[in-house]
């Protein structure tokens, strides 16, 4: 009887931690990333990082409590009251980067060579973007408080078109790009006169 009842507290143990694991991994993974929020103090746009550790300790205790571990208006608005964080508790997927760059590219073509983006590779070949003066750009060169203005204003490329763009240049005295060829065309605008999407080979 007292090895069924070990048995039984055992059991309850493991249950117990299982369904913790579970509370506090699901909460890490839901509040973790940077975001996009619109600041309540000046309604400008800034990027900040929720601490996602402290939001899935609360959670196991049922009460969740979100607090920022960096903001963009920080150090000069550390003291602020934080009341952005209405905006991520409402929608906290919405307003992640990640989303709304995956939102922005679904169903999009490259504006250089007009292929589709497809499924995008986030480790080894993330896409990257196209601003009005025809130069490629990687998303580590944008500052994540800028993200709603640059996806109003840029347009996506695939990461092959992005390689050949930087690769011609930062060495294009030295590049030939064959086969030439007009890029199909961006919506709105006019193609440009030199499209590099082709093949890059040293001169």
């Amino acid at each position: 009887m007292l090895t069924l009842l070990w048995i039984l507290i055992a059991a309850l143990l493991v249950v117990g931690l299982a369904l913790a694991v579970r509370t506090f991994g699901g909460s890490y993974a839901r509040f973790r990333g940077q975001r996009v929020i619109t600041c309540p103090e000046n309604e400008e746009f800034a990027a900040v990082e929720v601490d996602a550790k402290h939001a899935a300790a609360t959670s196991l205790f049922g009460e969740r409590e979100l607090r920022l571990q960096a903001c963009t208006r920080w150090p000069e608005k550390q003291n602020c009251g934080q009341d952005c964080l209405a905006q991520i508790e409402a929608a906290p997927g919405d307003c992640l980067a990640r989303t709304m760059l995956t939102q922005w590219y679904s169903g999009s073509a490259c504006a250089v060579c007009g292929k589709p983006i497809g499924e995008i590779d986030w480790y080894t070949h993330k896409p990257a973007l196209l601003s009005p003066e025809r130069q490629t750009l990687s998303w580590d060169e944008v500052a994540a408080e800028r993200l709603p203005e640059v996806l109003a204003t840029h347009f996506p490329v695939c990461w092959d078109c992005h390689v050949v763009e930087s690769v011609v240049r930062e060495h294009g005295d030295r590049i030939v790009v064959r086969p030439a060829h007009r890029s199909p065309g961006i919506p709105g605008r006019q193609a440009p006169d030199d499209d590099r999407s082709g093949q890059a080979q040293a001169g």
